[in-house]
């Protein structure tokens, strides 16, 4: 017999509780009360102020900058959990951490995210969610179910509805060739044109566009991509676009980690709007004209209604 908790509890850690109760909102249940505090030594505590026993628990956590502190939190939060006899525990990682660590690039290279997928394994949690992977085959390093969500479908309808009389003059590009399926299912959804920007990174942290592949002059340009760092590489991409003779730069992406000078590079940039999603949170006083949020609220909370009903996820990634 499929397990069906006999109640839905929504839980949040420190990352990101705003879209946790926007998630609790949605599904109709409000945000379950627990407290995560930092004792003066460093260590993490965890208070649950309410019974889990039995329940279908979800655990909202991106483990997004402080990386380290954020999946210690997720750790405890679902040992705690498990250890209060929760019925089944699903952790809801909207942004998963170290998952650029997935590959030995060179020798001696540690495979981070698998290490990251064995923490959250022993920590008791039962299934994960979470969305745009920057790997998809980090689902095969985890020994339990992973629902893996996609941000295109929450990014297309925004474009589609902008560009609803320029569909003609717009191209989706690639910032480089790792993204190219992520930029075709975009452009497929938009029956746009695709462009792939080729470079090489010489070092961490710095690109060089060496050349643009397809035909990307007078047109209007949406780069996709699934997390923006530093954004150095979109930030590039954009000026040697619009060098090439586009007429607008157009940007999106599911994550917005943005460390070190990535607000300056953007905001000094010929990017006329990037679009984000709030997997992780944007500090208010980083949001400029040029910045735009999407809530991912509605389809974590649709996957957490059909995995507490035992129904299909999959219809989510399409």
């Amino acid at each position: 017999m499929l397990f069906r908790g006999k109640n839905i509890k929504v839980f949040s850690g420190n990352a990101n509780p705003k879209l946790a109760q926007n998630i609790a909102k949605i599904v109709g249940v409000p945000l379950g009360n627990s407290k995560v505090q930092t004792f003066s030594d460093g260590e993490i505590g965890v208070n649950i102020n309410e019974t889990v026993r039995g329940s279908d628990v979800f655990v909202v956590q991106p483990t997004s900058n402080p990386v380290n502190e954020h999946l210690m939190e997720l750790l405890i939060l679902v040992d705690a959990f498990k250890r209060a006899s929760a019925g089944r525990i699903t952790a809801v990682i909207p942004y998963y951490g170290y998952a650029r660590q997935d590959r030995k690039a060179k020798a001696r290279d540690p495979i981070s995210a698998k290490l990251v997928a064995d923490l959250i394994v022993a920590s008791g949690a039962d299934r994960v969610l979470t969305m745009d992977l920057h790997a998809s085959q980090i689902q095969g390093f985890f020994n339990i179910p992973v629902d893996h969500l996609l941000g295109v479908p929450i990014l297309t309808p925004y474009y589609a509805k902008k560009f609803i009389n320029d569909l003609d003059d717009l191209v989706v590009v690639s910032p480089d060739l790792g993204s190219v399926t992520r930029a075709r299912n975009f452009a497929d959804r938009l029956n746009v044109p695709l462009a792939i920007i080729d470079k090489r990174r010489p070092k961490a942290n710095v690109a060089e566009v060496m050349n643009i592949i397809g035909d990307i002059k007078d047109k209007k340009i949406i780069l996709v991509d699934d997390m923006i760092d530093t954004a150095g590489t979109l930030c590039q991409g954009a000026k040697a676009l619009k060098e090439r003779g586009a007429k607008q730069v157009f940007a999106c992406a599911t994550h917005a980690v943005l460390s070190g000078p990535a607000y300056e590079r953007i905001q000094n940039s010929p990017i006329d709007e990037l679009v984000l999603l709030d997997t992780v949170v944007i500090p208010a006083d980083k949001k400029t004209d040029k910045i735009t949020v999407l809530s991912v609220a509605p389809v974590f909370a649709e996957a957490i209604e059909r995995i507490y009903e035992d129904l299909s996820v999959s219809t989510l990634f399409a």
